[in-house]
């Protein structure tokens, strides 16, 4: 037996959520990008359109995980964290918290008072995804890997991607680390938009698709999950599309 001691199954209920397109409205990898383009950090000829053509490839399910994590991960390529703190700090408080819906917020603190351990789980860096896993209050975050050297981020990611399958592999090296048996996910319950989310939606309890992208709304269908609608309107009453 292990000096760490028997994994166990979970004592409270993992809720688990996906963050781009679920808790959050839209998608933090481009608005990162968009952001860092009209502060003339990224080129807006190289990198506009390309950001584009990567969402919509992401939202189709057609582009692989090491394509859209590459992408992203090269944006932070050349600086360390320290040096990168000032303008994520900007881009957290400017662009994301408005589009952390005051619904999506109820939906964790929901989750909160049932006692239920939160966990974010998200395809998007680390780097990117911490601060804002802390202002929702959830401690424990899934995200992909990014490549640091001498301090610098290297532009690649590291280990596993979290997204697609890698989610789940993810998710259950997750618990055997947090000495919780994979039984844990029979009682999970956990919330996305995206058909990228389908096996992680196959794997636990109880899955819940929160405004479905067109393939993820038919799979749920098919399979009778349950469908949650989000106000979505950002400030100034803007729709998000």
């Amino acid at each position: 037996m292990s000096d760490r001691g028997p994994i166990t199954t979970a004592s409270r209920r993992l809720a688990l959520f996906d963050l781009d397109g679920t808790l959050l409205t839209g998608d933090t990898d481009v608005l990162w990008c968009a952001f860092l383009i009209d502060e003339g950090v990224l080129e807006r000829a190289a990198f506009e359109a390309a950001n584009a053509v990567v969402a919509e490839r992401y939202a189709r399910g057609e582009i692989t995980p090491a394509e859209f994590c590459a992408f992203y991960a090269a944006t932070l390529a050349g600086r360390g964290a320290a040096d990168w703190a000032p303008l994520r700090q900007r881009f957290v408080a400017a662009v994301i918290a408005p589009r952390l819906g005051a619904e999506a917020l109820a939906l964790v603190e929901q989750h909160r008072a049932s006692g239920d351990r939160l966990v974010v789980t998200t395809a998007t860096g680390r780097y990117l995804a911490e601060p804002i896993a802390e202002r929702l209050g959830i401690a424990d975050l899934i995200a992909s890997e990014l490549e640091v050297a001498a301090g610098v981020f290297t532009g690649r990611n590291t280990g596993v991607l979290n997204m697609r399958e890698g989610k789940v592999a993810r998710l259950k090296g997750w618990l055997e680390a947090e000495r919780l048996s994979e039984a844990a996910l029979s009682a999970a319950i956990f919330y996305s938009d995206s058909i990228n989310d389908l096996a992680l939606l196959s794997a636990v309890g109880e899955p819940v698709v929160v405004d479905p992208d067109p393939r993820l709304a038919a799979e749920a269908a098919r399979r009778a999950w349950p469908m949650l609608r989000l106000d979505r309107r950002l400030p100034g009453g803007a729709v998000e599309p």
